[in-house]
């Protein structure tokens, strides 16, 4: 692959077949597809990291409290991601039966690819909002401490879909620009899942790691739950200009001038600014918070 980034400076795009990438690892007839193993390794990072943050003064939950939230928080990304891109980016999901096999309801067939970042967010934040109020925790706290580890999520979500050829960019003429197979118009595009994975992940988990583990942000409530939203808001809304609309929404994103995916983040990034705002207007916690039984 790095060969044919070096050799990219001449005028005939790559073309992604030319990779030699699979969607997944075949055990015998079975295909363990890398989408879902992203979606796996993405919730035990973040189970893993939030477990060893829970270790540190002042932890807002017990690891008892972690066990539940993260159970919940795997049935919000998948049912939040689903029913969200159900929503607000393919509606005839809901009415299409034209599924093979067991499951005709396209709706229910994860497998055939479809979940909104959007959708998943607010399916994971109903999830830690029941836990915290189970459990009498302070949610925005709880917020802080679980989207540490979420941008790992992202980044090997992302380069999954790479790895399927799908999710591709818009037309450019860049010396990276690649063909997809799956493209209908076998036109020159921006590897966009790979700017996604680069901003919405590597970047993000940088950043959020750094604030936690170097600086004082956790004792800050709201604060790493705000950098998180705008930061993610902000990556998503950048990143859009580059990924092709879905083909169902392409008229909408050309009579408002925005993609669906950049009106939905505004409100996100708005929502983040205020968090930070006010996380930084109140006084920090001390380090020595008693963390709930």
């Amino acid at each position: 692959m790095l060969s044919l980034l070096a050799a990219s400076g001449v005028a005939e795009p790559i073309q992604w077949a030319s990779l030699g990438l699979k969607p997944g690892i075949e055990i015998g007839s079975f295909t363990l597809r890398y989408y879902s193993l992203a979606y796996l390794l993405g919730v035990i990072f973040a189970y893993w990291h939030t477990s060893k943050a829970l270790k540190q003064p002042g932890a807002p939950m017990a690891q008892r409290h972690a066990d539940d939230l993260f159970f919940y928080c795997t049935l919000g990304v998948i049912l939040g991601g689903r029913l969200g891109y159900a929503m607000f980016y393919d509606t005839s999901l809901w009415t299409d039966f034209s599924g093979d096999g067991i499951v005709s309801w396209r709706l229910l067939r994860l497998w055939d690819g479809g979940m909104s970042f959007h959708g998943g967010l607010m399916g994971v934040t109903l999830a830690m909002a029941y836990v915290a109020w189970r459990d009498k925790l302070n949610f925005i706290r709880v917020v802080d401490y679980v989207s540490v580890g979420v941008p790992m999520g992202m980044l090997l979500g992302r380069l999954a879909n790479f790895v399927n050829g799908e999710l591709w960019g818009r037309v450019t003429d860049v010396p990276w620009a690649m063909v997809f197979p799956r493209d209908p118009d076998a036109l020159a595009r921006h590897p966009s899942q790979l700017y996604q994975a680069g901003l919405e992940g590597l970047a993000m988990l940088v950043i959020m790691l750094s604030l936690f583990w170097f600086t004082r942000a956790r004792y800050r409530p709201g604060l790493l739950a705000g950098v998180f939203t705008v930061g993610m808001g902000v990556s998503r809304f950048v990143n859009e200009f580059f990924r092709q609309p879905d083909q169902q929404l392409a008229d909408f994103a050309a009579r408002t001038g925005l993609s669906m995916g950049q009106w939905l983040t505004i409100p996100l990034i708005l929502t983040g600014l205020i968090v930070v705002i006010f996380a930084l207007r109140k006084p920090a916690l001390a380090a020595t918070t008693p963390t709930p039984a």
